[in-house]
């Protein structure tokens, strides 16, 4: 499909879209630019958009995503502004300020941790954090975009689940010398 045509498409359902974004922001402006967003990403990704397929329903689909996405990001950057408000309340008048080194041996921890799995898990999940995508880690290492998702998740669950067991096994050790008690 030509752009011209995309384009005429995407103008002849803009109505129809605006309708589904107000229905899912239940707020004009925020509807307006969940519209824009929306054109955005279809213009960008009109390639992947499969011809003689439902062209409406691809795109609201991308509007649903974009509104999921958007709605998921506002409510983790609230739940942190409320931990900051919180701890301003704890203690008004005096500035607190963090201890580092507590946060460096934790973060030496965690590598630590992270160059104890196997390479098998190691490489996909180190290139993952270091930003590469999913595809580009399955071309580099030679193998099927599945198996790096796998070795990616078992890698955190592997090293969630030593994590948690580290910081019980100290927090116990703490109370029973008394330093919480």
């Amino acid at each position: 499909m030509s752009t011209v045509e995309f384009n005429q498409q995407f103008m002849h359902m803009e109505q129809l879209l605006l309708s589904f974004a107000f229905r899912l922001t239940r707020n004009e402006e925020d509807a307006r630019d969940l519209l824009q967003e929306t054109a955005y990403k279809a213009y960008k990704y009109r390639t992947m958009y499969q011809p003689q397929t439902n062209l409406r329903a691809w795109l609201m689909t991308i509007m649903r995503n974009t509104f999921i996405n958007d709605y998921r990001k506002r409510k983790r950057r609230q739940s942190l502004s409320q931990g900051r408000e919180e701890k301003s309340w704890a203690c008004p008048e005096k500035e607190v300020l963090g201890n580092g080194g507590e946060s460096k041996v934790a973060a030496q921890e965690i590598w630590q941790r992270i160059n104890a799995l196997e390479d098998w898990m190691r490489t996909p999940f180190l290139m993952y954090f270091n930003g590469y995508k999913y595809d580009e880690i399955a071309e580099h290492l030679g193998i099927p975009l599945g198996t790096v998702k796998s070795r990616i998740y078992f890698a955190r669950q592997r090293l969630r689940k030593e994590l948690r067991e580290m910081y019980s096994q100290d927090a116990l050790h703490d109370m029973l010398s008394g330093e919480i008690l």
